[in-house]
């Protein structure tokens, strides 16, 4: 889907990215291959070559920056196929305040491999993992989860691409918190985690504060799955915006 993304480029928005599409303008490729064929609306064609050719070796290079900020929040599903291996799926935990030190959690998953970071423990060794990915999926992390670890982490640098999927599943008519969506999407929790909510996550971390090491491993259990759960409900909601954007026959 990133290939056949044109709404990139100035003068070019969703009504003009789909006549392109109809007009057999299909990918980058498409453009730079015949570029007098298609009529741009209002682009400049030597614009729309430069940003062809810029989006063709940002991709190839793996320069996530440039997508980042060429789609923006609204349109950064379009590039999770082609990072996902540079992906890391996030969630945090607090102890119910709104400062950085409210931190108690942050669960990390790169599709294989779970891990989550504690406070007081090796929290602050987020910054340099984070600093290894090109996309960060979240689910309201563009109101929560990121303004939150960039109180905890003064000056911490996230340039990559950012997935919420909680706008993005809204889109396509999810709406609610994250455990209602997954109930909708048939993704099923654990006996040991399903009901939990935040407020269960406070008064967890509470009980492990006051001693408990059972109360630990449950909220361990239901961060992981959070964020694994997360990787799943990307699937969908890029599936089914490919489906409600594209016209049927563009190649992707």
């Amino acid at each position: 889907m990133l290939r056949n993304t044109f709404l990139h480029i100035p003068g070019i928005g969703k009504t003009w990215e789909r006549r392109l599409w109809e007009q057999g303008c299909a990918d980058w490729d498409s453009l730079l291959k015949e570029p007098g064929r298609f009529k741009l609306g209002g682009a400049s064609l030597p614009t729309a070559l430069r940003v062809a050719r810029e989006s063709k070796e940002s991709l190839s290079e793996g320069k996530h920056q440039y997508f980042r900020k060429a789609l923006g929040l609204g349109e950064a599903w379009r590039a999770w196929p082609d990072f996902r291996l540079s992906c890391v799926y996030l969630d945090i935990e607090t102890d119910g305040g709104y400062e950085g030190d409210s931190v108690t959690m942050v669960g990390l998953y790169d599709g294989v491999e779970f891990r989550a970071l504690l406070k007081d423990e090796d929290i602050g060794e987020l910054p340099d993992i984070l600093s290894r990915y090109s996309m960060i999926v979240t689910f309201y992390g563009h109101g929560f989860d990121l303004p939150m670890l960039q109180r905890k982490f003064w000056g911490m640098r996230l340039d990559q691409i950012h997935l919420d999927l909680c706008p993005t599943l809204k889109r396509l008519g999810f709406r609610g918190g994250l455990k209602s969506i997954e109930k909708r999407l048939g993704i099923a929790r654990s006996d040991e985690t399903d009901g939990l909510g935040g407020w269960d996550a406070v008064k967890l971390w509470r009980e492990y504060q006051a001693g408990s090491r059972a109360a630990l491993d449950v909220l361990i259990a239901y961060n992981r799955e959070d964020v694994v759960n997360l990787e799943r409900l990307a699937e969908i909601a890029y599936g089914k915006m490919r489906e409600a954007t594209l016209p049927l026959g563009v190649a992707v």
